[in-house]
């Protein structure tokens, strides 16, 4: 049983490739390692006594693509490679829906030419925009407010839209809340190429010394401390939630979409916090403007998952803490030693 992985070296699938190999099945790799390090890999290896087939490619690349398909049996795709940060999306949208939508489209055109029907799409909270209540239902409806959230959301129509087409289609479209924490070996974890876009490793570069202070943006949402309240989950568990998912597509035929979450909502604060009492690393912070586009509150109903997948996120808010930390402190400069 052999996956394709996407985006394989990136932060959330080299934690799914982890889970993939110790659950016994064969993968192969391609990622362009535009935003995603080789050492990753090695490190996959090390932590797994496994090896694996890897590409150097970019699904832009159809004729790179197309080899990967021809000399490989594959069973079925887990979809992860696309951009993925907001406010970069804002500035240059066309980039982001060239890359996320176009690479898809021919991702999809390959694995039908190669009678290759099980799909596990990476898709996100993004697509709900500003919800009209917590928690969030896959029912709730969709708005996305950035570039990065419309091509997600484009992509799960056009997958809607392949599966009314051709029923032999299996299709899970897996909407991640935000995902933060490290592997417990420290051997692998979040490592932005620049300036980070998400709080985790912002926070990880505070306590390691390369960042002066936390900026929090806005200190008058309506939440219980007056900072934004996210759903944040162990990225192990969401790996895990990723290999529910293709059991699942694995034996079934069908389109359906799950949210990846913990169901509860932490605020800026309620983090740092957590993370200072867990690592003891004191997190000086100080507060900003408020970004267009960030939203009170947002945290998921994991009901269905739960129900349908046999999928519960199982790690706490300190898990999180505890083993970026652990990442951080064992990687200071991430993957560059």
């Amino acid at each position: 049983m052999s996956i394709l992985v996407t985006g394989g070296a990136g932060y959330i699938g080299s934690h799914t490739c982890i889970e993939l190999l110790n659950a016994g099945y064969e993968i192969v790799v391609v990622d362009n390692f535009f935003n995603s390090k080789p050492e990753a890999l090695k490190r996959i290896t090390e932590i797994t006594k496994k090896s694996f087939s890897f590409y150097q490619a970019d699904l832009l690349d159809k004729t790179a693509l197309e080899k990967v398909f021809s000399e490989n049996n594959i069973d079925a795709v887990i979809h992860f490679a696309g951009l993925k940060a907001v406010n970069e999306s804002i500035k240059i949208p066309l980039h982001y829906y060239h890359n996320n939508v176009t690479g898809t489209l021919i991702l999809c055109e390959i694995m039908k030419k190669y009678n290759i029907k099980k799909l596990i799409f990476s898709s996100s909270a993004n697509v709900y925009g500003r919800p009209k209540y917590v928690p969030v239902t896959e029912d709730s409806s969709l708005g996305p407010i950035n570039p990065y959230g419309r091509t997600k959301l484009i992509i799960e129509e056009i997958l809607n839209d392949l599966y009314i087409s051709d029923h032999n289609w299996s299709i899970s479209l897996l909407r991640y809340f935000n995902p933060i924490g490290a592997h417990e070996s420290g051997k692998i974890g979040e490592d932005p190429n620049d300036i980070p876009n998400n709080l985790m490793p912002y926070i990880n570069q505070v306590a390691i010394g390369k960042r002066e202070k936390v900026n929090i943006f806005g200190k008058d949402y309506n939440t219980h401390d007056g900072t934004g309240v996210r759903d944040y989950i162990h990225v192990v568990d969401l790996a895990k939630g990723h290999l529910k998912a293709l059991e699942m597509v694995l034996g079934t035929t069908g389109i359906d979409v799950f949210n990846l979450g913990t169901g509860v909502g932490y605020s800026v604060l309620d983090l740092i916090k957590s993370y200072e009492n867990i690592t003891s690393q004191k997190i000086p912070y100080g507060f900003t403007q408020r970004r267009a586009g960030d939203i009170d509150k947002c945290y998921a109903d994991t009901t269905k998952a739960n129900e349908k997948l046999g999928w519960k996120a199982a790690k706490n808010l300190e898990d999180m803490c505890y083993d970026s930390w652990k990442w951080q402190k064992n990687n200071p400069n991430g993957y560059r030693e």
